[in-house]
């Protein structure tokens, strides 16, 4: 999905991957281990051949570490081709994740049958990330009941991501309704969620204050969402840019792209490069497109 900058709605979050253990590095195997130190340098290239020697050499872990290699390196096709590899062998704790890859490649059909795939075999997360597909593809309907089943059952990101659906589709009294149900600490973007509510509302201090407590308790979309509020609410760009920098610095979601397109509408295109390629890299089209427009290139043969 794009990512949203400020004075846009924000896309509903995919479920992220899940962090790796502290004490995982100790645990590697040899290639694993220089796999992921290439990776970590930039040498991308070097660093997923490296993992898939590791894979072929049967190191503990090396799936789970390819995996997530070529999905945050936005190689969505490389991560269907391996991901479903790994399903059809019975591995199913893939199947959520190879859901995802498919929806970014446009697959939806094959991407909903992975995602029911992963929910039938206890996995949360994948009704969250079924949920936007299904409100991708025109089927709200459907979206609505999933993310209030996510959001009962306790998925940190459905109930914000409900909140969402309903204002987009300009129901905002079941999104203050919802919103006000859900909020809770331990899920820090229901904060977030309550926070647009009330500003759209007109209760900016109230909306503040949420927006500040959702970033103290490391909201996955806090610095970004709050950016967007200073910008198009309190009209503060200097106090938006420093959100927009922390978000980025925390890699939250859409914040490479996020954080490219204001310095661009800023007139600081030089600056906004590094963050747009960054985003590209990442899998995001619009960064792409916007990047090669800075460089004077067709958008479409970046694509």
């Amino acid at each position: 999905m794009t990512a949203a900058y400020p004075g846009t709605p924000p896309d509903p979050v995919s479920t992220p991957l899940p962090p790796a253990p502290d004490d995982a590095r100790a645990a590697l195997g040899p290639l694993s281990a220089s796999g992921v130190a290439l990776l970590e340098s930039g040498r991308t290239d070097e660093g997923l051949d490296t993992l898939l020697r590791a894979v072929a050499a049967g190191e503990p872990g090396a799936d789970d570490l390819l995996a997530r290699a070529y999905l945050e390196s936005g190689d969505w096709n490389a991560a269907v081709d391996f991901l479903g590899r790994l399903v059809d062998s019975g591995r199913v704790e893939y199947a959520g994740r190879l859901g995802a890859a498919l929806n970014e490649i446009g697959d939806y059909a094959r991407a909903e049958s992975a995602f029911r795939l992963a929910m039938e075999n206890g996995d949360l997360a994948a009704s969250n990330d079924l949920a936007i597909l299904l409100a991708r593809t025109g089927r709200s309907d459907e979206a609505v009941p999933m993310l209030q089943w996510g959001a009962d059952s306790g998925d940190p990101q459905a109930a914000a991501n409900l909140v969402e659906l309903l204002r987009e589709s300009g129901d905002l009294r079941s999104a203050m309704i919802v919103a006000e149900r859900y909020v809770d600490e331990r899920r820090p973007d229901t904060l977030v969620a309550l926070a647009e509510m009330r500003a759209l509302d007109g209760r900016v201090d109230e909306a503040e204050a949420l927006y500040q407590r959702a970033i103290a308790l490391r909201a996955l979309r806090g610095h970004g969402a709050y950016a967007a509020f200073l910008l198009t609410v309190r009209g503060d760009a200097a106090a938006a840019e420093r959100e927009l920098w922390d978000a980025a610095a925390r890699r939250e979601p859409g914040s490479a792209f996020a954080f490219g397109q204001f310095l661009v509408d800023d007139g600081r295109s030089d600056e906004a490069r590094n963050y747009l390629a960054m985003a590209a890299a990442e899998g995001d089209d619009d960064a792409a497109r916007l990047l090669a427009e800075l460089n004077g290139e067709d958008p479409d043969d970046e694509l």
